[in-house]
């Protein structure tokens, strides 16, 4: 048993329930840690694993701080740092474990300050355009979430035949990356699920979305890389956490996200506007604007079904556009195609006949077509033809005017989980009605979702996830736990986990005795078992068994063998 682990177990006891928090989590404790009290938690933080993760955690000043505690060099304020961090103790002292693994890594050297490079005239554009580029695919990427979340893999990336629905260009894991640290997607269930923030982003200007995307990336950074409000010049991210053997390939991988947040210059220097917030200032998009093109809020409708609009379209109408189309093309000028499939996912989406078209004709510099006018009604009149609703037995009913259609259903193979089956002039199920609404739609059925008393309803299939990323792991438990352990007598705790331990180890020992006559006796044991309040092993100067009461032992310590 560690002799520093006492003095850390009293420690531990001593702190507020949010500081012993703050160090389980920085040492990436598990919440189910199966310790029983401070003194297996003590044991727990001292072993070289969780030492090496608690160094792993710590910036370039707290490396150098806690080098300069192995020395005896460090100040107050860094001791009470260390101690909150579970790596000095209340004296300012580094226990053995810790100065071992801290003198095992290389010295962290004074790192010179860094200038960042004012980006040219040509290269502020480059990074303009490719924030433009960004902020477009991001919207891509969400728009699709929000219709369908996204299946992951267990690492958390996109499974490969997500990655296959998406464009050539960013890759769409780097697109999730920027989603989930700024907020606007989180992991929920092997899924990536937009939040309610995302539903605000798509509808916001790309000044706005800009905006929000560097403002979120900002405040995700790391500790070590963090400066005041905003963040340290990139030429030093490189060393931010010098003992943390991860960190150089998510150093590069956060550059690389600056870079294609348009924060970045291919040619790695700083535009303009990333100046502001790397000095702590609000976002300001005047200068990345002045080098992008207009946004417009009119496009042309053309007699082959497609609208192409000549400008980047106000995301509001791109939204709503893309919802009855099939997105073809998103540079600086996007195309769109309205086929019966599109236009059938809008009505099942809540669109009405009226309401598309009325929509199309606002937003058109060219009329609207007539072929594309008989699409949107011939798609509407069939949209009725199967209407899905709740029953009254809790379940759903899908009914038709046209029972070859019914049959149709009845018998389609891919509709198999929903567990249709026939009642009469109608098909039930168990499956919620919205679910087999969808389930129909997908499989290219013209399904309405109708409420109990006939009403067409919107079925919108989104999932949405917490705007905050699953909570950081809770110890309420584990602190509970630990302190309904923490009995009266911790010294008469300690002692006993310390003769256990040396039993079992079969160490030997030097056992401090009270004798009956007020005085001490030190015997020098190799301990053999305990039990009934009393401790057996060999007396090595006497070289013979004795018992000891354990209530008559005041002090152990174990020696080398």
């Amino acid at each position: 048993m560690s002799t520093h682990a006492r003095p850390l177990a009293d420690r531990l006891a001593a702190v507020s329930d949010a500081r012993l928090a703050d160090l389980l989590r920085s040492r990436a404790v598990r919440p189910d840690a199966e310790w029983s009290d401070f003194f297996d938690a003590a044991e727990a933080l001292l072993e070289p694993v969780s030492i090496e993760r608690g160094l792993a955690a710590l910036t370039r000043a707290e490396a150098r701080a806690l080098t300069g505690a192995v020395a005896g060099e460090a100040d107050a304020d860094e001791l009470t740092m260390l101690a909150e961090r579970g790596l000095v103790d209340d004296g300012g002292r580094v226990p053995a474990p810790v100065a071992a693994a801290v003198t095992a890594h290389p010295p962290v050297p004074e790192l010179d300050p860094v200038e960042e490079t004012p980006a040219s005239a040509a290269g502020s554009a480059r990074a303009a355009e490719r924030a433009f580029t960004t902020v477009g695919a991001l919207a891509d990427l969400l728009l699709t979430a929000r219709t369908t979340p996204l299946a992951l893999v267990a690492t958390g990336a996109l499974s490969a035949t997500e990655k296959r629905r998406f464009a050539p260009g960013d890759d769409p894991d780097e697109l999730r990356e920027i989603a989930d640290l700024t907020g606007l997607a989180h992991a929920v269930d092997r899924e990536l699920r937009v939040t309610a923030a995302a539903e605000r982003w798509l509808d916001s200007s790309f000044a706005e979305r800009w905006s929000m995307l560097a403002d979120g990336f900002r405040k995700a950074l790391p500790a070590g890389i963090r400066s005041g409000g905003g963040w340290l010049p990139v030429g030093m991210w490189a060393d931010a956490h010098p003992w943390d053997e991860a960190w150089p390939a998510r150093a590069d991988a956060l550059r690389h996200l600056a870079t294609m947040l348009g924060l970045r210059t291919p040619d790695h220097a700083e535009p303009a506007w990333a100046r502001r917030l790397r000095e702590g200032a609000e976002p300001d998009t005047t200068d990345l604007e002045a080098l992008l093109p207009t946004e417009v809020d009119r496009l042309f409708l053309q007699n082959d079904l497609t609208a192409i609009a000549p400008g980047p379209l106000q995301p509001a109408l791109d939204n709503r556009l893309r919802g009855m189309t099939e997105h073809e093309t998103g540079a600086q000028t996007s195309s769109y195609r309205f086929t019966a499939d599109s236009v059938a996912g809008a009505l099942v989406d809540g669109e009405t006949e009226q309401s598309i078209l009325s929509f199309l004709r606002e937003i058109s510099l060219t009329g609207l077509p007539q072929p594309l006018e008989y699409l949107v009604a011939q798609a509407a009149a069939r949209h009725g033809l199967v209407r899905v609703g709740p029953d009254a037995t809790g379940g759903t009913a899908v009914s038709s005017t046209d029972e070859n259609l019914l049959q149709a259903i009845e018998v389609d193979r891919n509709l198999r989980p929903m567990g249709l089956v026939r009642d009469g002039d109608r098909l039930v199920s168990r499956v919620s009605a919205e679910t087999v609404a969808w389930a129909l739609a997908d499989a290219r059925y013209p399904a309405t979702l109708v409420d109990r008393d006939g009403a067409t309803v919107a079925a919108l299939r989104r999932r949405v996830a917490p705007t905050a990323p699953a909570h950081p792991p809770t110890y309420a438990t584990l602190i509970a736990r630990l302190r309904a352990h923490r009995g009266p007598d911790a010294d008469a705790a300690w002692l006993d986990r310390e003769l256990e331990a040396a039993v079992r180890a079969r160490a030997l020992m030097l056992v401090e005795v009270a004798m009956p006559d007020g005085s001490s006796r030190e015997l020098t044991l190799e301990a053999s078992g305990i039990g009934g309040g009393r401790l057996r092993g060999r007396d090595r100067a006497a070289d013979v068994e004795r018992t000891l009461p354990v209530r008559s032992i005041r002090s152990v310590r174990v020696l080398e063998s």
